[in-house]
């Protein structure tokens, strides 16, 4: 039952890990290790039940020998008992010989009868050591059968520690786990803190929007700080803007940077689409450059960070006012997991 209580403890762990979004383990990886721990316990269950059912069995056959003990020494004590007649008899022989003639046909008698008698008694002798023998046999064989029970019992006490060990292993790992999960959560709610902090004025102004759900922390510029109208090109005020968050980022471990580029549906102007054809590369030149700003100026370790254009494709706001379109025209920098892809963000 302990066993079966700390199994239904990880298994509310578990789910809890879930509920918070926070844990660095995916749901598949987290469902395997659940279903792995579930089918550990079963095994755990069946190997006892099995133990039970020898122990059972064991008791049975000992049961068995200690009856046929008793048979064979009640055998014993009838031969005795038929050797003590025999001998009674034979004493009686002697001393009908010794009377007279006249009790010779009476003694002929009783000897042809004492001579059966004996025979009968030599066959049941004979048939009882057969029958001690096979005692005998059958005995050797149940201590075999006792000695391969108890050989068994101990192999399968010992696959029941391993499991033991082994469910033990995978509970301190998901504890290991939770512990990592907590760390992180702190660790994301001090980047949220400082975000908001260092960006109060921008926020106040309805420029930068900072939001933090289920583990993933996004950071959403409109275009208009970063960018002038149809250019790729950092202007002053983005340098400084994307210098505060940048620093703010370059203390964050373990986490992927995604840099995304939005438009709003308005078409490219004929001159800007000599190179740019739609807003899709507009966008996607505009990520590109902030990575690169982040990676050169701020230091960030390349190998986090990802450009991506979306261009109008997703918009937040509807593009039939000027106010809508605004929004829509932005850049996003969103934290999230490392095992957490970009596609699978939403």
């Amino acid at each position: 039952m302990n066993r079966k209580r700390q199994i239904g403890c990880f298994l509310l762990l578990a789910f809890g890990v879930l509920v918070v979004g926070g844990c660095v383990v995916s749901k598949k990886d987290y469902l395997l290790k659940v279903e792995e721990s579930q089918n550990l316990s079963r095994e755990l269950a069946a190997l006892r039940s099995e133990h039970d059912r020898l122990k059972g069995d064991k008791q049975a056959l000992d049961k068995q020998v200690i009856a046929l003990e008793e048979q064979r020494n009640d055998l014993e004590n009838a031969r005795t008992q038929l050797q003590l007649k025999n001998l009674s008899l034979e004493n009686e022989v002697a001393l009908v010989v010794d009377d007279n003639v006249k009790l010779e046909e009476i003694l002929r008698a009783k000897s042809d009868t004492l001579s059966k008698n004996i025979v009968d008694l030599r066959d049941h002798v004979a048939d009882l050591k057969k029958g001690n023998k096979l005692l005998k046999e059958e005995n050797t064989k149940l201590s075999q059968n006792i000695e391969t029970l108890k050989v068994n019992v101990g192999s399968l006490q010992n696959h029941i520690s391993a499991l033991e060990k082994k469910n033990e292993a995978l509970q301190d790992k998901a504890n290991a786990l939770e512990r990592q999960r907590k760390e992180e959560i702190l660790e994301m709610k001090g980047t949220y803190e400082s975000l908001l902090e260092n960006m109060e004025s921008e926020i106040e102004k309805g420029k930068i929007t900072i939001t933090q759900l289920k583990g993933k922390l996004k950071v959403n510029m409109l275009d208009e700080i970063l960018f002038d109208s149809g250019k790729i090109s950092i202007k002053s005020q983005g340098f400084e803007v994307l210098e505060r968050v940048g620093k703010i980022l370059s203390d964050v471990k373990d986490r992927n940077i995604t840099i995304e580029g939005h438009t709003d549906n308005v078409p490219i102007g004929p001159e800007l689409r000599k190179k740019y054809p739609t807003n899709w590369e507009l966008s996607a030149a505009r990520a590109t450059t902030v990575a690169r700003y982040l990676q050169e100026k701020i230091g960030i370790n390349p190998g986090v960070l990802s450009a991506t254009g979306y261009g109008e494709y997703q918009p937040i706001a509807s593009n039939d006012a000027e106010d809508g379109r605004a929004r829509n025209r932005r850049i996003e920098i969103v934290l999230i997991p490392m095992e957490i892809t970009p596609a699978s963000r939403e």
